[in-house]
């Protein structure tokens, strides 16, 4: 059985995400802070808890938050970050920025008092996400990464296999995450100021995924292309670890791939086909077994309404953070992400030495 991480507790398997209220509990009302897709997709997934109420959105322009508004019926829409921080009739905010703006939106809503889910990454770097979370401490407001692949159905099942000792000790980890956008692209993707490149727009999911299952590791080494408009679009990393566990990970925005991941262990291995961040099956292959195959049918929605409905059972509870997507464990990966980019030489500007 592999040691408890900073992501996952002992006891993580006792810990019920997506417990809902029990009847006649109040609805936890949401804003959501920005009006991209994936705003629009987080918002289609709260439709789908009862327990839940988008009560207002806020955008940089009143018109762009009125228009989302009117298309996700929202009673209340606001041109100003500043006017959801203060809006009374909001429980928590949920911020769908692209990652160069998480730091500032979500300090102005710890600071006003409002429990916030940030999407990943948390913020660019390390300094920036040991600031947000000493300001959620200091205000003793609930704060969480929205790392959504910790709070899947699928992960959570592998994850309690391998704590029961399906594979005994994990000792290898093996992910990829890789799609290869247009040539010659441009937008977010490819603006370092925005911390666009493979590394923090899909890379933290390979990270998350060792992390959760090795822990911090204690070696870090990589290599990547870094293009001529200053982001990453090829990326390798070798995590090295107490004891001998080792993770082999890649991300490209200049290759495709299954997005698989395989973790063996002394007793057996885990293969995860496709999409290995949010998988519909995964196949157990143990010594003098035949192969078992866990499969999951897709639920209505995008797959947020898991890490929506953990935020409610911590809120609900009086939780300051989650223990399955704890504050010490999102700054650990923020961590690994940062001495990466030493490794492969990806500054974004404004970075602090």
């Amino acid at each position: 059985m592999t040691a408890p991480t900073p992501h996952r507790p002992a006891n993580a398997a006792a810990h019920a995400a997506g417990t809902l209220g029990s009847p006649g509990t109040p609805p936890v009302r949401w804003g959501i802070l920005a009006t991209g897709a994936i705003a629009t997709a987080f918002a289609e997934d709260l439709a789908l808890l009862p327990d839940a109420r988008l009560t207002a959105v806020a955008s940089r322009t009143e018109e762009s938050a009125r228009r989302f508004a009117e298309r996700h019926d929202i009673p209340r829409a606001y041109g100003s970050w500043e006017q959801l921080a203060k809006d009374p009739e909001v429980d928590v905010v949920y911020v769908a920025t692209p990652h160069a703006q998480h730091h500032a939106a979500t300090s102005l809503l710890l600071a006003a008092g409002k429990p916030v889910l940030c999407e990943k990454p948390f913020t660019l770097n390390l300094p920036e996400a040991q600031d947000l979370v000493r300001l959620a401490r200091e205000h003793e407001v609930f704060l969480m990464e929205a790392m959504w692949t910790y709070l899947d159905p699928a992960v959570r099942r592998l994850t309690q296999l391998i704590d029961d000792g399906a594979i005994g000790e994990v000792r290898t980890v093996q992910a990829e995450f890789a799609f290869a956008a247009e040539p010659g692209g441009s937008g977010r993707l490819r603006d370092p100021a925005a911390g666009g490149g493979a590394l923090l727009d899909i890379g933290v999911y390979p990270l998350a995924f060792a992390q959760l299952l090795l822990g911090t590791p204690d070696s870090v080494q990589a290599w990547g292309r870094i293009a001529p408009d200053g982001v990453d679009d090829n990326t390798g990393i070798l995590l090295g670890h107490p004891g001998g566990a080792h993770a082999v990970l890649s991300c490209s925005i200049v290759s495709d791939s299954a997005q698989r991941a395989e973790i063996g262990g002394s007793l057996g291995r885990i293969e995860i086909p496709r999409d290995f961040y949010r998988p519909d099956s995964f196949v157990l292959h143990r010594r003098r077994h035949e192969p078992e195959e866990f499969r999951f049918p897709r639920e209505p929605g995008h797959g947020y309404r898991y890490e929506a409905a953990e935020v409610m059972r911590c809120l609900r509870a009086g939780a300051a953070e989650s223990p399955l997507v704890p504050l010490d464990g999102t700054l650990a990966l923020m961590g690994t992400l940062d001495t990466v980019r030493r490794r492969i030489g990806l500054r974004y500007p404004g970075d602090r030495d």
